[in-house]
């Protein structure tokens, strides 16, 4: 079965219904990550982009309730008309993503580096179970759902847990202006070093990235803030590093609009998330770059480090799981963003034993997507 086979309800009752009449099925959102909204075999595709619409928003409060299927670019659109936004800067904005979608999978985008990914604002969630009832979690334990804290666990869940059919998030004031300092370095090590720089210094960045594509290794630095003391700050910077290129207005939006698309990763390729952290990206960097020495003339895999180095972002022109082995060797994990249909998740799967308890409580029957 395939998405365009999918049901597509526009009532949460629908939705329960949906659960209750087939024995395996898979929420997908708005399709932009397809790696991940693939219907595996027997799997029937619910569509939750006809669910979608902002329920509640109180600006003065700083939180805002949505349908899960609503679009992201919906999000950020009523939310802009009050001067605010989600600073964890969901990514694939411009495909589609939903807010539901956005949760599942657990993705940020470049801007949560100063105040956290998806994980730190959902405050709340209504989802259906297995059995098909509405559970509403509001960000604390709730008793009835075998003492798991709903929220949290539906960050990243891959709709393995239940179908998000309701969101409450937090959202914080747009800062008034950007800036982006662009430091060239000659080789990924210099760039490390720069990043390692950066930690010991007293500024909040908004983003911090590593773009290691060909023509030069590049630290991208963002700040947010005031429009009058955002010069002041970005030359201490300068100074402290030892120059770089300035970006403002245009360029600088464009710039950070790309990283959260990732227009950088070709048509075709496939895309895979891989948690580091900044001690191990250079033997894991010098490792992908071995294994494209061996492939000869064919297409390098793509490598971009973000949030601090937090994170790695590999993009290949084969399947995201052929990272299988070398995650496994350098006890990391993976999970397919773009590309073709296979395994959602490879290498090391971390906290499996964990996950297999809060599987067997919520959805004891398999009824939803085992990952």
């Amino acid at each position: 079965m395939t998405l365009g086979d999918a049901l597509r309800p526009v009532t949460i009752e629908a939705v329960q219904a949906a659960v209750r009449e087939n024995p395996h099925v898979l929420p997908v959102g708005g399709g932009s990550k397809p790696a991940l909204s693939a219907p595996a075999e027997g799997f029937v595709p619910v569509s939750l982009s006809g669910l979608a619409g902002v329920v509640e928003y109180n600006p003065d409060e700083l939180v805002f309730t949505a349908l899960a299927g609503t679009p992201i670019g919906e999000v950020d659109r009523v939310l802009g008309e009050h001067g605010q936004y989600l600073p964890f800067d969901p990514p694939l904005v411009d495909r589609g993503a939903t807010l539901g979608g956005t949760v599942a999978a657990g993705l940020s985008g470049p801007g949560r580096c100063r105040y956290g990914g998806v994980r730190d604002f959902l405050v709340g969630v209504r989802f259906i179970s297995a059995a098909g009832e509405v559970v509403r979690g509001r960000g604390q334990v709730v008793k009835n759902a075998a003492g798991f804290d709903l929220p949290k666990l539906m960050v990243g869940s891959l709709g393995q847990l239940g179908v998000l059919v309701e969101l409450s998030v937090k959202v914080l004031p747009r800062p008034e202006a950007y800036a982006t300092l662009l430091l060239t370095c000659a080789d990924l090590d210099r760039a490390l070093d720069g990043l390692a720089r950066l930690a010991g210094l007293p500024v909040d960045v908004d983003a911090l990235e590593i773009d290691t594509r060909p023509g030069g290794v590049r630290v991208l630095l963002r700040l947010g803030g005031a429009e009058r003391a955002l010069p002041g700050r970005i030359d201490r910077l300068r100074g402290e590093l030892g120059g770089g290129e300035v970006l403002r207005g245009t360029d600088e939006s464009t710039l950070w609009r790309d990283a959260r698309e990732f227009a950088w990763v070709p048509d075709g390729w496939s895309l895979a998330k891989v948690p580091v952290t900044p001690g191990r990206i250079a033997a894991l960097d010098a490792r992908f770059a071995t294994l494209d020495r061996r492939v000869g003339d064919g297409p390098s895999r793509i490598r971009r480090y973000g949030s601090r180095g937090q994170v790695a972002w590999v993009a290949s022109p084969g399947p995201a799981d052929e990272l299988e082995g070398t995650l496994t060797e350098f006890g990391l994990s993976g999970l397919a963003i773009l590309g073709p249909a296979g395994r959602r998740r490879f290498g090391v799967r971390i906290g499996s034993t964990f996950e297999r308890r809060v599987k067997g409580a919520l959805d004891p029957g398999g009824r939803f997507v085992d990952v």
